[in-house]
C-alpha cells in the first residue's frame, strides 16, 4: 500500500472518531478494547461537561484509497509521557503520523499498543528528534475461555463509598507495586493516578470489587471497565504486598469474570509479560493469550 493513498484523519472529538471508526472497533472488540472504552469514557465526560486535562487528546483514523478505515490510534493518556496508543495499521501510516506530529511541534515521549506500528512510530519519531527508543514494558492481551473456578479465604463484595479512600490509595500505588513484581526499578512507566472523586464515580458505577479476608479486612481490589461492543476489560487487579500469595487475586478475578460472563459479556485483560505470577494466575483461571503488545519510551 502506498503512503500516497493513505489519509490520516485526526480529531479531538471522540464522538466524531467513534462515528468514523466504530465499525472497525466493533469488528474485533477484544483487540480494540482499550480504544473503545477510553473513547466511550471521553464521550461520557464531555457530555457531563468535564474539561479535558492539559495533556494531548486526539484520535486518529487511517483511511485507504477506498475510504475504508484501516488503522486507528489515539493519544489520551493523562500520565507522562502521555504515550500514543496504536492498533494495527500500515507501516506507512505510522511513519506519516510521526511526521505529522513532528511538523506540528507535538513532542511524543512514548508509544503503546500493537508491536509493529508502535515500533515504527517510535523509531521514526526518534529519527526526527535525534532521540532513541527503548521497550519499557512488554504486555499481553488475554481473553477468558473456559472459566475455571478459584476460591480463597474470605469473600468478594462490591465496593462502597466508604471504601473510596483506601481504594484510591491502592490504585495510585499500583504502578510501583507492579514494577516491583517484575524486578524493574525506578519510577513506573504509564501509571494512571485517580482522585478520590474519580474513584468514587467508578465505585458508584459498580466497577470496583473488593475481597475481604475471614476477619473482614479488605485485602484485594479488582476493577473492570464498562462494556464496549460486548467486551469488558478487567484491570487493575491489586493485592498489596502484605496480602499476597493467599489466592485472593485469582479468586476475585474468577468471580468477577463469572458475573460478567453471566451478564453476557466477553472478558479480557492485559498483563505484563515480565510478571510470571499474574500470567500464571490468569492462565489457570482460563484466560488465553490474544496478542502481544508493548510500551516504548522515546528519549
Amino acid at each position: 500500500m502506498s503512503a500516497a493513498v493513505l489519509r490520516l484523519d485526526l480529531t479531538t472529538d471522540p464522538s466524531a472518531f467513534l462515528a468514523a471508526a466504530g465499525e472497525l472497533l466493533a469488528a474485533d472488540p477484544v483487540r480494540t478494547t482499550l480504544v473503545a472504552t477510553v473513547t466511550a469514557r471521553a464521550i461520557a465526560e464531555d457530555e457531563r461537561g468535564v474539561l479535558p486535562g492539559p495533556h494531548p487528546r486526539w484520535w486518529l483514523s487511517v483511511r485507504d484509497a477506498a475510504d475504508q478505515v484501516v488503522g486507528i490510534a489515539m493519544r489520551t493518556a493523562p500520565f507522562a509521557p502521555h504515550p500514543a496508543y496504536l492498533l494495527p495499521m500500515p507501516d506507512e501510516a505510522a511513519v506519516a503520523l510521526a511526521r505529522l506530529l513532528h511538523e506540528r511541534g507535538e513532542p511524543l515521549g512514548g508509544v503503546n499498543g500493537a508491536l509493529v506500528p508502535a515500533r515504527v512510530l517510535a523509531e521514526e519519531t526518534a529519527r526526527l528528534s535525534g532521540g532513541t527508543t527503548t521497550v519499557q514494558e512488554r504486555t499481553r492481551l488475554w481473553e477468558l475461555g473456559e472459566l475455571v473456578a478459584h476460591d480463597a479465604p474470605g469473600g468478594l463484595r462490591i465496593a462502597t463509598a466508604a471504601d473510596v479512600p483506601l481504594a484510591t490509595a491502592w490504585w495510585n500505588d499500583f504502578g510501583v507495586l507492579a514494577a516491583e513484581m517484575t524486578g524493574r526499578v525506578g519510577p513506573p512507566h504509564g501509571s494512571e493516578s485517580l482522585s478520590e472523586d474519580e474513584l468514587a464515580s467508578r465505585v458508584e458505577a459498580g466497577l470496583v470489587w473488593l475481597w475481604e479476608d475471614p476477619d473482614g479486612e479488605v485485602v484485594h481490589l479488582t476493577h473492570h471497565n464498562v462494556p464496549a461492543y460486548g467486551v469488558v476489560r478487567i484491570g487493575p487487579v491489586i493485592t498489596p504486598r502484605e496480602h499476597r500469595r493467599r489466592g485472593y487475586a485469582g479468586a476475585a478475578v474468577a468471580q468477577v469474570s463469572a458475573r460478567l460472563r453471566a451478564e453476557g459479556h466477553r472478558v479480557c485483560l492485559f498483563t505484563d509479560q515480565d510478571n510470571p505470577t499474574s500470567n500464571r494466575i490468569y492462565a489457570a483461571i482460563g484466560f488465553r493469550p490474544v496478542v502481544d503488545t508493548a510500551s516504548l519510551v522515546i528519549r
